[in-house]
């Protein structure tokens, strides 16, 4: 029997593909986080949602979605997941009792604070060989990309809320 030559495979094509350029750093940006952040048994979603809820207060479970332009049927798996581990508290609407909202919690606050800094380390690690001035043009080109894409999303970013960094 002959041995078969195995030919390596360059897949040029794909690496000429910005879609895919995109994802594949996704997911080396996810795994990053997950491995920096293991201690904290954190995602990147969940820490997006308990960012938000930081920042901007109490909402419903729709504007969290909004916030992080992320599915609102996803978003309720995460909300129920930091409140079981008491990081937010899910209080009824006033306006309507059927509905729940959304508010970090200081146990919350605290471990928002605790995980700052691993996720600036994992930020400044996935730039790490850009220089500055490349980081600031990767940037202002990904924004511009969203910008002009986000009617494509499934969960288009809310036209209210500004892209200014």
């Amino acid at each position: 029997m002959s041995e078969q030559v195995v030919k390596r495979r360059t897949f040029k094509k794909l690496w000429s593909r910005p879609g895919y350029l995109i994802r594949r750093l996704h997911q080396i940006h996810v795994a990053m986080f997950l491995d920096e952040c293991a201690e904290f048994k954190l995602t990147p979603v969940q820490f997006a949602v308990l960012t938000v809820l930081d920042s901007d207060g109490v909402l419903d479970q729709i504007s969290v979605a909004k916030q992080i332009s992320a599915d609102r049927n996803t978003v309720g798996d995460v909300l129920r997941r930091l409140e079981s581990r008491g990081l937010i508290e899910r209080p009824a609407s006033e306006n309507d009792r059927r509905a729940k909202l959304a508010q970090i919690t200081e146990k919350g606050r605290s471990f928002v604070e605790s995980v700052l800094p691993s996720m600036i380390k994992v930020q400044r690690d996935l730039t790490s060989v850009l220089t500055r001035e490349e980081n600031a043009v990767l940037t202002d080109l990904l924004v511009k990309l969203i910008k002009a894409n986000k009617e494509a999303s499934r969960s288009p970013k809310s036209k209210d809320i500004s892209f200014d960094l």
